[in-house]
């Protein structure tokens, strides 16, 4: 990888039941099409010195599986809900490399130790991965190896979570609104990867113009949007409508930055 450089591979790009959604058979979840084929949201993002994943849903051992198994040196939480951490326990292969770090808010981490007390007794269980949990905060940067990491602040709902910025990448995912710090942090990324979860309203996530206008407020070159829903249309349909800068992402999309 040129210096410099950042290589992002998209593991994941769709809404909390994934898509097909069990037991619909809209044009969507009947596709044969592999890009309408979503699983839950999660994006590997290797950097000249880390490799680095941003949320570890549910999908994250099947989304691995069709990856070279290689190190973690990190690992980045938008937020404790279950499709973007149902798959923490699933980094114990990845424990052959080291101990991994997680870095996420102190919500997140306060709800990991309940709903996974066995991660962090003195004596562990035979096969628990080894994970250090690192709480952290929004616009306080933070590194990983020589990558900066910037925290984001993001509401998905009534619910703040995080986003995070990576060299030239902006990274957004749940998102109903953001505060005005945020679209300063985020304003001249050259890609930003943003949640458009269908065409019309959702009380707790952004619909697809809405991410358009916000990519625009930003001024990001290129935009990738995530966590479609089936409701967000098929994915040939869709993408083609499009603003010729914003893209829709699909499972195994790989670009460079």
């Amino acid at each position: 990888m040129e210096t410099g450089h950042i290589k992002l591979t998209f593991l994941g790009t769709g809404t909390s039941t994934g898509v097909p959604e069990i037991g619909c058979t809209c044009p969507v979840c009947t596709s044969h099409d592999h890009r309408d084929h979503r699983l839950r949201v999660s994006v590997l993002v290797e950097t000249p010195d880390s490799h680095i994943l941003i949320d570890c849903g549910p999908d994250f051992r099947e989304q691995m599986l069709r990856m070279p198994f290689d190190r973690l040196d990190g690992v980045l939480l938008t937020h404790e809900h279950y499709d973007h951490t149902g798959g923490i326990d699933d980094l114990r292969p990845f424990c052959r490399f080291g101990d991994i770090d997680i870095y996420a808010d102190n919500l997140t981490c306060t709800h990991l130790r309940e709903r996974l007390p066995y991660f962090f007794r003195e004596v562990l269980y035979p096969g628990v991965p080894r994970l250090h949990f690192h709480c952290i905060e929004p616009y306080k940067s933070f590194h990983i190896k020589d990558t900066e990491i910037i925290p984001i602040q993001i509401m998905h709902g009534k619910l703040p979570i995080l986003g995070f910025r990576i060299g030239s990448l902006g990274f957004v995912t749940d998102m109903l609104t953001a505060p005005e710090e945020s679209y300063a942090a985020l304003e001249g990324v050259d890609t930003l990867v943003v949640n458009g979860l269908r065409p019309y309203a959702h009380g707790s996530h952004q619909t697809i113009d809405d991410a358009i206008v916000f990519s625009r407020a930003i001024g990001a070159r290129e935009t990738y949007l995530i966590h479609m829903s089936h409701q967000a249309g098929l994915h040939a349909d869709t993408d083609t409508n499009l603003p010729a800068h914003v893209h829709l992402a699909y499972d195994g999309l790989e670009i460079m930055i």
